[in-house]
């Protein structure tokens, strides 16, 4: 197991940015930036032993600071939407910025992705970790409260990519973190061949600004069902609201709605992607998973000085729901003062 470190650019302010390359035994390599704890890039072999790229990404800092994408990053204070940017907590409002009119999206205009994060790297025989911290100021974005967040990136030997969130504050505050990596397990133009299987019965429906209206509706008879694996373009066209609304797929499908005190890492997709052979199967503690199909990724830039097409990856943001400030029946993302935020993500990639 090696970590290499090296400076990959800088911001528009001239602050330096690096790149730290987190490599197993078995060849897979994952490099993460200190901007946004960007997942910049993960290399796995597919079928035949061959090493390639399957996410999205960027090969500058400038284009990363220009794209609108949040290609790989951290995205919080809060992942996703919350509605009209206005929650309240005990009694107070709070009024955050619009940045998705009319809606307020992953953390506002400079949220988590812009951010430089401060690391600490690690190795064993076994595996590797990258740990990031940034300290989010009270009143930042218009959220109250010091929120001091700790993101730990684990890579071992078994092709497995673990993110561990942690998060405590000094004033009661508002937390949903994610990663939002897009994938292409094969970097066809598009994702629409990749076979998905979601371990999820249930999905929250949104008005036309993705914003839920509270309801839990079932897949099965829907395009939404994805229980047993199919193409993801199988249903992408056809004529149902929530799929016309979103231009494609772009909801919360439901893992869990209420949880004890422990923190089980739950199987939620598996993806197949029959020329290369790759696979990925996601795990996770959180409550949600948004299936995101890259809808507004035309013009988005990409390696090499190109430009991504139309559903060029998938995104699989593994979260609390939209808008659960707003809504009691959703599970709470209130975080208290004494009390830690914490879950985990598993990425683990293999072959058919």
């Amino acid at each position: 197991m090696k970590i290499f470190q090296e400076v990959f650019g800088a911001t528009r302010s001239g602050e330096p940015v690096y790149a730290f390359r987190l490599c197993n035994q078995k060849g897979m390599e994952v490099t993460i930036l200190t901007m946004g704890g960007i997942i910049q890039s993960i290399r796995v072999p597919d079928s035949a032993g061959n090493l390639g790229e399957v996410t999205l990404g960027c090969d500058s800092v400038a284009d990363y600071e220009r794209s609108s994408a949040y290609f790989g990053a951290i995205v919080g204070r809060y992942a996703n939407r919350i509605a009209r940017g206005e929650f309240a907590l005990n009694g107070e409002q709070f009024q955050l910025a619009c940045n998705n009119a009319p809606n307020h999206l992953h953390g506002g205009k400079v949220g988590f992705d812009h951010r430089l994060w401060h690391t600490e790297s690690h190795t064993r025989d076994d595996l590797c970790t990258l740990s990031l911290h940034y300290e989010s100021e009270d009143g930042e974005e218009g959220y109250p409260g010091k929120l001091n967040v700790n993101v730990t990136y684990t890579l071992n030997n078994q092709n497995e990519l673990g993110i561990e969130y942690r998060a405590t504050t000094d004033a009661p505050t508002v937390v949903n973190l994610t990663n939002h990596a897009y994938f292409n397990l094969n970097g066809s133009e598009d994702c629409l061949n990749h076979k998905l299987q979601l371990h999820c019965s249930q999905f929250t429906p949104t008005d036309e600004t993705s914003i839920p209206y509270g309801e839990i509706e079932p897949v099965n008879n829907t395009p939404m069902d994805f229980t047993a694996m199919k193409p993801m373009g199988q249903d992408i066209g056809q004529s149902f609201v929530q799929l016309k609304q979103a231009r494609g797929y772009d909801h919360n499908w439901v893992i869990w709605m209420k949880r004890g005190n422990d923190h089980p890492l739950n199987p939620v997709a598996r993806v197949e992607e029959p020329e290369s052979g790759r696979t990925l199967e996601v795990f996770t503690t959180q409550p949600g998973v948004q299936f995101y199909t890259g809808n507004y990724l035309e013009g988005e830039p990409a390696r090499g000085g190109s430009q991504y097409g139309m559903r060029a990856g998938f995104c699989l943001e593994t979260q609390h729901f939209p808008d659960s400030p707003n809504r009691p029946e959703f599970p709470s993302t209130q975080l208290n003062p004494g009390d830690t935020y914490r879950e985990k993500t598993v990425f683990r990639f293999g072959v058919i």
